[in-house]
């Protein structure tokens, strides 16, 4: 999952909802006059006896000292209810937070500020849909939501306010009359839209390939946007080749071939402004309409970052790392799955650790599973069961497309025939104010994504689609039926954007996750990928019997033409949506001969596949470490172990540092720079966190990105400083009088000239941040994570987020290695994204397994399960994952019963 950026809007205007006077007075009561009872009083009864309200029979919640639940219970209306029960527990403000997000309410919580926020949430309708999913489900599995919703509703009946979340103190001082309402299915089933949408794939790139191409030509898009390099990197499913034989060649420059990416033009004199990138406008006439076209899709960039991210940044920086090998490579003759899903850092983690088991294991009651879940989602996400485990990276295909429209009034054009809008009406209820009422607008292909806070898209000139180089708009057929539109209608002609996503069409994720639960074969397991629809994933597979497996499943569409890259027109049929890739023909593999299955987010496939699944693959840096990383034991014949794969997960190894450091050591610098510069001598490109050449590093690195596309590219548009700019710049070494290299701004011409520049600069940024002598310098002292409460953690507010904040830790890691602790290089060096939580699953023996999680199992600040296992997470340490009753037995710290309400 991923799953790949700056705090979104949403943040910002929680953020300055807060800011009163009166609040700070408050918190000072709250923290100071009421203390420890009112940071307390929520924490969870985790020992004796609670009776329970809809319990068929005794349950036990066994918890070890990290507070991680196991859960045992009769049947599986009570195994769920408890699970409902536990999470409400440890996460209710988590729970309804989020079912705020996913529904459009946050404007309940926090005021008008959020409307923006909620408005862009019911335009994409996610809770519609999700209603729409729980109605599809059949009875056994809407049973399970149900009782999880049970369990939590019986939390609820007995918890009020600050009784339930010490956030709910802090909100009843500027909201005191929010009240709780009861969880529903469809609160649960709304939070898998979220999912979706943090890891919707390219529409991100989508929209800045269509930026960039209003200004750039299509050779210097093609740049800033790679493709894959499947001859150099290992696709899941293909080719294993890998660019450097071993990790140990750490001197090596991978072997990048310059003509996979479009070389600029090199007609008139590098380095002049007007052949600089940037300096061209996009191929056409009618410059006013393209320019509005830009206006429109900056406008929607800006909507997209202001819902608040639940996963993490959105794009190609999410992502993750997970892979299998066989027994037949391992010490203990059984496959061994490791997997560290990528995604944004939140407190509480996005994970919720737990184990589910039914007393006896039978038709009705078919679960034994642990590992990792959302709280608010009833069962597992990510773990094993008796017999299989699993694990998930984001497959990031292409399921969203933007559509230019053609609207009249009510109604939008669809191959030269009018047709009505679809109107759907929804109401904002706004605490402390008026009700907001929208109407959304859908055509066909979705959501018209406009007219946002007061303020319409500006009209496109009806010149565009010819300006644009798109195919001029069809005329209707002699005879044609306007569908009850009248087409000889005065109203103006104006041009808008929709949306068509895969997961705005109901669908059966909703019932993957128990399928999954209680898999117990491939072939159990594939039936239960096939309803995974959105988001689709890379799953990971391995079982007791020894076999090792890859299925992607997800909802991925036919196109009738075009690759999804930019977006097209919606009034003609040409570009619509034909079908979904047959389950049967996604990519698969089972028992590959090579005994080891990767994936990182790279190429589920080589060019022989005949669909489209994306052209925005992750460029497969982390994919190529792991799989030399593997290749290297192999060969050495070490038996991999447990701990290898643990180790692997931590690997810090840098390709980019690989392939840059030596033009670097090449440029001759005067002055403290100079200094500097020797810190890069015999350095093992390792992204540690005392690593003084690695803080250089970086801070060049971030300066380089900066430097090179300031001024040519949009400022919205910018590389984050991940794989895809580690791909251009890489290419661009092998051309040293690229146009790219030369800045008016900053007086560069050519490569050596920027460089120069930037390792100077660098040089004086470096001593600022950490000192004037080099040696002293540390990567992990700027490379630092602030563990921060979604909702209140960005208050601006000192006592606020002292009460809910934690940290900062120093970290290894960057972006793009194996050890994915990235940053955003338009941003700072601050920690964007991270391996939410790790696991290595033994299938020889479960007991013997390990995990960790980001930071704890429990949502209540001050709780000592708040953050107990982000130490252990920042020193790349692990927990023993105990799965058999008797070792869960022996090791817990607390046992509560659930006895059922008489």
């Amino acid at each position: 999952m991923g799953t790949d950026a700056p705090r979104s809007r949403g943040h910002r205007r929680v953020r300055r909802v807060l800011i009163a006077l009166g609040i700070v007075v408050s918190l000072v009561v709250v923290t100071a006059g009421l203390g420890v009872w009112t940071v307390t009083r929520s924490f969870p009864t985790l020992a004796g006896t609670i009776d329970i309200p809809g319990l068929t029979d005794t349950v036990t919640v066994t918890r070890d000292d990290a507070g991680i639940p196991q859960i045992t219970a009769k049947t599986a209306a009570d195994l769920f209810l408890a699970e409902g029960y536990v999470h409400a527990q440890d996460r209710f403000w988590e729970m309804d937070f989020r079912r705020h997000i996913t529904s459009g309410r946050l404007s309940e919580l926090f005021g008008e500020s959020q409307v923006g926020t909620d408005t862009f949430v019911r335009t994409l309708g996610w809770r519609a849909v999700a209603e729409q999913e729980v109605a599809l489900l059949d009875p056994v599995n809407l049973g399970y939501y149900q009782a999880y919703a049970d369990g939590v509703n019986a939390y609820l009946s007995t918890h009020h306010g600050a009784d339930l979340s010490l956030e709910y103190a802090v909100l009843g001082l500027q909201n005191p009359g929010y009240e709780v309402e009861p969880w529903t299915p469809a609160d649960s089933v709304a939070w898998l839209k979220a999912m979706a949408w943090d890891l919707r794939s390219n529409l991100d790139d989508e929209i800045d390939r269509a930026l960039l191409s209003t200004t750039l030509t299509p050779t210097e898009v093609s740049q800033l946007h790679p493709n894959f390099p499947s001859d150099q990197h290992p696709t899941i499913t293909g080719s294993q080749a890998i660019t450097k034989p071993s990790p140990g060649a750490l001197a090596a420059r991978p072997n990048v071939d310059s003509t996979d990416i479009p070389a600029a033009d090199h007609s008139a004199t590098p380095g002049t402004e007007s052949n600089a990138p940037g300096s061209s406008s996009g191929s056409g006439s009618g410059s006013g309409s393209v320019d509005s076209y830009a206006r429109a899709l900056t406008e929607l960039r800006s909507h997209l970052g202001s819902v608040p991210e639940l996963l993490g940044p959105a794009g190609g920086e999410i992502g993750s790392n997970s892979w299998v090998v066989a027994g037949a490579l391992t010490d203990t003759g059984k496959p061994l799955l490791a997997n560290d899903p990528h995604l944004g850092p939140a407190l509480p983690a996005v994970w919720y650790q737990v184990g589910l088991r039914c007393q006896s294991i039978t038709v009705d009651c078919p679960f034994d599973v642990a590992g990792y879940s959302f709280s608010g989602l009833p069962g597992v996400i990510i773990g094993h069961n008796e017999r299989i485990a699993w694990g998930f990276t984001n497959l990031g295909p292409d399921v969203a497309d933007l559509y230019i429209e053609k609207i009249t009034g009510d109604s939008y054009e669809l191959d030269g025939v009018l047709r009505p809008l679809l109107l759907r009406d929804e109401k904002i209820s706004v605490a402390g104010g008026d009700d907001v009422k929208l109407e959304i607008r859908s055509t066909e292909h979705g959501p018209l994504l406009s007219g946002f806070e007061g303020t319409a898209y500006p009209q496109i000139a009806s010149d565009f689609p010819e300006a644009a180089g798109l195919p001029p708009t069809p005329t209707a057929e002699a005879g044609a039926d306007p569908t009850g539109t009248d087409p000889t209608s005065t109203e103006p002609t104006t041009y808008e954007l929709s949306l068509q996503w895969t997961a705005l069409t109901p669908g059966h994720t909703a019932s993957a996750i128990f399928a999954l639960n209680q898999a117990t074969d491939w072939t159990s397991f594939r039936a239960a990928a096939a309803l995974f629809e959105v988001p689709a994933q890379n799953l990971t597979y391995a079982d007791v019997d020894g076999n090792i497996g890859y299925q992607a499943p997800g909802l991925i569409p036919i196109r009738a033409s075009g690759d999804g890259t930019l977006p097209v027109p919606g009034y003609t049929s040409q570009y619509g949506w034909t079908g979904y890739i047959p389950f049967d023909a996604l990519p698969s593999t089972f028992n590959p001969p090579s005994g080891y299955i990767v994936t990182a987010n790279n190429a589920a496939t080589d060019q022989t596949y005949p669909y489209l699944l994306t052209a925005d693959w992750d460029l497969g840096y982390r994919a190529n470490q792991i799989t030399a990383r593997l290749q290297e034991l192999i060969a050495a014949k070490t038996p991999l172990t447990a701990e290898l794969m643990s180790e692997i997960q931590g690997d810090n190894y840098s390709a980019i540092a690989a392939a840059l450091v030596p033009a670097l050591q090449q440029v001759r610098l005067t002055g403290d720079a100079t200094e500097a510069q020797k810190l890069l001598d015999g350095w093992d490109y390792q992204m540690d966190a005392d690593s003084a050449a690695a803080a250089y590093f970086n801070v060049i690195w971030r300066t380089l990105v900066h430097d090179i596309f300031t001024g040519k590219i949009d400022a919205g548009a910018a590389l984050t400083g991940g794989d895809r700019a580690f791909s251009v710049i890489t290419s661009l070494l092998a051309e040293p009088n690229s146009p790219w290299w030369s800045n008016a701004a900053y007086g560069t011409v050519g490569q050596n000239s920027m460089l120069r520049r930037v390792m100077t600069d660098a040089a004086v940024e470096a001593a600022d941040l950490m000192g004037s002598n080099p040696t002293d310098w540390q990567w992990g002292s700027i490379h630092t994570l602030e563990l921060t409460n979604q909702s209140f953690g960005k208050s601006g507010i000192a006592p606020l987020e002292w009460l809910f904040n934690r940290g900062p830790y120093e970290l290894a890691g960057s972006s793009a290695v194996v050890n994915a602790v990235g940053w955003d290089a338009t941003s700072g060096y601050q920690v964007d994204w991270v391996p939410s939580m790790r696991q290595v699953v033994s299938l020889e023996n479960f007991d013997d397994s390990s995990w960790i999680n980001l930071t704890g199992a429990s949502g209540h600040a001050f709780h000592p399960n708040y953050t107990d296992q982000a130490p252990l997470w920042r020193d790349h340490e692990t927990r023993p994952w105990l799965f058999t009753p008797a070792a869960i037995n022996g090791n817990a710290a607390n046992t509560l019963t659930l006895e059922p309400a008489s």
